[in-house]
């Protein structure tokens, strides 16, 4: 109720004071159009007042720099958490990379030691290969040898019994195989 009679004042006073009563005559009256504005400021700010407006405007300020405040606690959270997230996956990424390394160096490692390996095998096979080329020289070698002395045995045979058969007569030769055949029959018994 009062706040009609004070809107229904102000309208007055506005009313009242037009632009054709601009400011003529004393100070303190309603026909000053300056006095006529600064009452309607008074009482603009005294309804103001009234309707605890200064309050509600400090709540409302007070409510947006509370709000403010947790959105930087927030991103502040969230600055920490992503610092965190990435100091984490820095760590992964060089504890991958260093893993990476210890692989790349065992795959050396194995290939090397698999080089060795595939030498000293290559090694022993050429070792093989010669001993068995050596050994097949060597049979070769007691082949022609044999092959030397049977052929030799055989040219001395001939040329023995060549040199028997010229020298010796049919006594001498039957009286040799009677000989043989005791010692054969000897040696049997």
């Amino acid at each position: 109720m009062r706040m009609i009679k004070t809107a229904l004042s102000a309208a007055a006073v506005a009313g009242v004071s037009s632009p054709a009563m601009a400011a003529s005559g004393p100070f303190f009256s309603l026909g000053n159009t300056d006095f006529v504005v600064l009452l309607g400021l008074i009482v603009f700010i005294a309804i103001l007042f009234y309707y605890k407006v200064p309050a509600m405007i400090g709540k409302m300020l007070d409510a947006r720099a509370t709000g403010i405040e947790s959105e930087i606690n927030e991103a502040r959270a969230l600055r920490e958490e992503a610092q965190s997230l990435l100091a984490d996956y820095e760590r992964k990424q060089k504890e991958v990379q260093a893993q990476a390394d210890r692989i790349v160096a065992s795959a050396k490692e194995e290939s090397n030691a698999a080089a060795d390996q595939a030498r000293v095998d290559l090694a022993k096979s050429i070792e093989r290969r010669l001993a068995a080329a050596e050994d097949q020289i060597a049979s070769a070698e007691a082949s022609a040898v044999k092959e030397v002395r049977d052929q030799s045995v055989l040219i001395a045979v001939a040329a023995a019994r060549e040199v028997i058969a010229k020298q010796m007569t049919a006594a001498d030769g039957n009286a040799l195989i009677d000989d043989a055949i005791t010692q054969v029959q000897a040696k049997l018994h």
